[in-house]
């Protein structure tokens, strides 16, 4: 078994698909497919169901996959080990952040960083709060910085400073000075999906007031900050969003935006208790707490 096969199977589990893989690994259908065929019958075992043109996990590759995935991220942080020894912090740090992070807080610190460390590349991946979490469990990042609690003993987690989160609203609508239960009750809330950092810090706010978000009071479900902004501007509904996103919009008069009294966020560090860490990942953390 080699770490290219371990990479080409990890690549074909996560898309199902030998064509997208060969396209993603920029390696041809066939040579996927040898090294496939070689894991297989090296151990004797069917790694994948052959289901018409479409392929999916036997029970053993579903049990694989996770060993398959630490076992390149063991690979990458050795890797990581020898460059740091023999030559300075050079090879690749690979990070995972949610979106309000990714796009507005994490900027100005990986330019540090790179001026820093120019010998690094950096890999960044953005997705929400559950996606980052669940790629640095899977080994698939080395470090997620998210604006979400994380709850689960593998992680180690460390508090970082983060935003504060308003009320967004459009500029047609008449927000009295102080809100009451039954001003909340009235809304209609524009909201991204579930499993985003902002989303939770809703849910929870509502429910100081025995409220929740559901099918009567949710207009529009969305996978990004811009996108709930926009549809706020446009005047659907409400939400609630980092000052940071939505500063912009505030000062060009495009929405209102209101304090509601939220104690500023925490952003936070996250990666697995099990690894001892790189140098270049303490290096990142410690631009990251300055």
């Amino acid at each position: 078994m080699t770490l290219e096969q371990l990479r080409i199977f990890i690549a074909v589990a996560e898309r199902e698909h030998l064509t997208r893989a060969s396209e993603a690994l920029n390696l041809t259908q066939s040579a996927v497919s040898s090294a496939i065929a070689a894991l297989e019958a090296r151990y004797s075992t069917k790694l994948f169901d052959r289901i018409g043109r479409g392929i999916s996990l036997t029970e053993a590759g579903r049990l694989f996959l996770p060993e398959a995935r630490a076992v390149l991220a063991r690979a990458r942080e050795a890797e990581q080990t020898l460059h740091e020894v023999t030559g300075g912090l050079r090879g690749t740090l690979k990070l995972a952040a949610s979106q309000t992070v990714a796009n507005f807080w994490l900027p100005e610190r990986l330019a540090r960083f790179h001026a820093t460390y120019p010998g690094l590349t950096l890999g960044l991946e953005i997705g929400n709060t559950g996606r980052a979490v669940a790629q640095v469990l899977a080994g698939e990042a080395d470090i997620a910085v998210v604006e979400g609690r994380a709850d689960d003993p593998r992680l180690a987690i460390s508090p970082l400073t983060g935003d504060r989160l308003v009320l967004i609203a459009p500029l047609d609508l008449a927000l009295p000075e102080t809100l009451t239960q039954a001003d909340w009750t009235g809304f209609r809330f524009i909201v991204r999906e579930a499993g985003s950092g902002t989303r939770h810090i809703l849910e929870d706010y509502l429910a100081t007031m025995d409220l929740k978000l559901d099918d009567g009071n949710i207009v529009m479900e969305l996978p990004s900050n811009e996108a709930v902004r926009g549809v706020v501007e446009a005047g659907l509904g409400v939400s609630l969003q980092s000052e940071l996103v939505a500063r912009r919009a505030i000062r060009a008069g495009l929405l209102q935006g209101r304090d509601i009294g939220l104690p500023p966020r925490s952003f936070y560090l996250i990666r697995l208790k099990e690894r001892s860490g790189t140098r270049a990942e303490k290096a990142f953390i410690d631009i990251c707490k300055a």
